[in-house]
Formats: C-alpha cells, sequence, structure tokens
C-alpha cells in the first residue's frame, strides 16, 4: 500500500495518506487561480478514512459555482492550504498536489472548468474535460 506525506512550506501542517488517490484533477475556475497564484489547482481526493491530519491549521470557507462550501485549512505560519474538506463529498479530503511534493504523483485524469483556462496550458489528451 501506497503511504504519502503532504505539508507545508514549514511543516508545521501535514497531512499522512494510504493508498492511492481516489481522483487526481486540475481546476481551471478563477477562484482556484487566485487560491494557487497559479493558471490552475491540481488536487487529489482520498477517502477520510485513510488520512490523517496533524498540526494546527486555520481555515477559509468558500462557496462555489455549485452553491456547496468547500472549507480549506492551511498553516497560520507560512500560509499554504495543506488540504480542503468539499461539502459536496463529506467522507473525502482533498490534498492540493503540490503538497506532496512528488514528482512522480499520479497524473491528473479530470480537467474542470476549462471555459476559464488560459489559452496557452497545454493537456493531455486522454484526460476527461469539462466546461
Amino acid at each position: 500500500m501506497t503511504n504519502r506525506l503532504a505539508s507545508c512550506s514549514c511543516g508545521k501542517l501535514t497531512v499522512s495518506t494510504r493508498g492511492e488517490p481516489s481522483r487526481v484533477s486540475i481546476c481551471h475556475c478563477l477562484a482556484c487561480q487566485r487560491r494557487t497564484g497559479s493558471v490552475f489547482a491540481a488536487q487529489a481526493r482520498f477517502p477520510a478514512d485513510a488520512v490523517i491530519i496533524e498540526g494546527p491549521s486555520s481555515e477559509y470557507v468558500r462557496v462555489g459555482d455549485e452553491g456547496t462550501a468547500a472549507r480549506f485549512h492551511f498553516c497560520p505560519d507560512c500560509g499554504c492550504t495543506v488540504y480542503y474538506l468539499p461539502q459536496a463529498f463529506p467522507d473525502v479530503v482533498t490534498i492540493p498536489v503540490g503538497a506532496f511534493a512528488d514528482p512522480d504523483f499520479p497524473p491528473p485524469h479530470v480537467s474542470v472548468y476549462e471555459g476559464r483556462k488560459h489559452r496557452w496550458v497545454g493537456l493531455p489528451d486522454d484526460i476527461e474535460h469539462f466546461d
């Protein structure tokens, strides 16, 4: 079984995962662009019972385009978002792929909000594409 560790920059907030993610996706929505400071966000979903969260976090709640909230947890010291809890999927913990700092992490299979994708971003042909 695969075990992974995600953390903030200073290492005070960590998430340990057991097993493979149930979904790896990228999101091009404007909120994710602002939250990450990048042109899209990459995230991995894990079943909540396969995740151990350690360390202090601050929380920011955002209501998405579909009307459901996500509770973003970030380190109160360095500010990095390490995980979030989507209201639409109550038994899931979602973790930004970059928090794992693992170049061998599984690739995304889904791309959402592509209507807001930067035109110069190229994506693999074999992933699902949603506007």
